[in-house]
């Protein structure tokens, strides 16, 4: 017959929570984000906006920057198609209105022809890209000269765009180059590449700007100015630049197809070329926005600046 024993052991103080972990009292330090307060309301619906970018963007972002180029540089190719299409028009109009020489008007659409084609083919095959971005550039200033619309508000706003684009292009395609001066100081490929981001941020927007200072005025117009100034603004800073460019991606799309729509005039208006050319044309800045969603805004941005604080 067995018996037990009962041996009386001192009781340990234990505590289950040595850390303080479950400790209910409110801190007088940092406090936790209110979930109800309309600026974490607004923080959530940005990440929300920004988390759904990325998600529908993957299928097209390996093919973003293809499409981006392409899309930058087709106002080019409409051009130098135009001319010569309508190539004894040209001559004429340069001849009698811009008093050009003959045989200098000849010259100054062959030389653009080339270089458009040239230039633009070279963009999209990302051959060259440096010196196709400056053949380009030159085309949009002489061209502004020599067809007399360097003063023409709308037409500087929207050149301005197309720049920005283009530098865009030159940004997307930035490559390392050696300095050809040992010695002497050298900006580097990141400094480079981010100063070109925040020139084409900035002149980008300025198509827009011209948009909102055109056209008769409604209810509608003065929403999607204020909305579209907003997220211009937000491209021009970085904040939040990839869904604010994304936006404007859909809204321009959209105004393009219903502003621009050239293909529904008859062939003999002349109010359808210069629709046309404003079709392409915001085609244009549509390719560097979506540059800027697929690359992001810098190394000089909000967006940026917030990684590092």
């Amino acid at each position: 017959m067995s018996s037990r024993i009962n041996i009386a052991r001192p009781q340990a103080n234990y505590n289950s929570d040595p850390h303080g972990l479950s400790n209910t009292r409110q801190s007088s330090g940092y406090r936790s984000a209110d979930p109800e307060d309309p600026l974490e309301k607004l923080r959530a619906l940005s990440k929300t906006v920004e988390d759904n970018v990325e998600i529908y963007s993957q299928p097209l972002k390996p093919h973003l920057p293809a499409i981006g180029r392409f899309l930058i540089v087709v106002t080019f190719l409409e051009d130098a198609l135009r001319i010569l299409t309508q190539w004894s028009d040209q001559i004429w109009y340069l001849q009698s209105h811009r008093h050009f020489p003959w045989g200098i008007s000849h010259i100054f659409l062959i030389l653009n022809v080339i270089v458009m084609l040239v230039a633009s083919s070279a963009v999209i095959l990302k051959k060259h890209t440096e010196y196709a971005v400056g053949g380009l550039l030159s085309v949009v200033i002489i061209q502004g000269f020599g067809y007399g619309l360097i003063f023409d508000l709308n037409f500087f706003l929207r050149n301005l765009s197309v720049i920005g684009g283009l530098f865009m292009v030159f940004s997307d395609s930035m490559v390392s180059r050696k300095t050809l001066f040992a010695g002497l100081p050298s900006i580097s490929e990141t400094d480079r590449k981010k100063y070109f981001l925040l020139a084409g941020r900035v002149l980008l927007i300025f198509l827009f700007l011209g948009f909102m200072i055109q056209g008769e005025w409604s209810i509608m117009r003065v929403f999607v100015s204020i909305v579209g100034l907003a997220a211009c603004v937000m491209v021009a800073v970085g904040f939040k630049a990839k869904w604010s460019a994304a936006f404007l991606v859909i809204v321009l799309s959209i105004f393009n197809v219903f502003a621009n729509n050239w293909w529904s005039v008859h062939s003999a208006h002349p109010t359808r070329d210069f629709l046309k050319y404003d079709f392409f044309q915001t085609l244009s800045i549509v390719g560097g926005l979506i540059l800027l969603v697929n690359m992001g805004p810098g190394g000089l941005s909000v967006d940026e600046k917030k990684k590092t604080y």
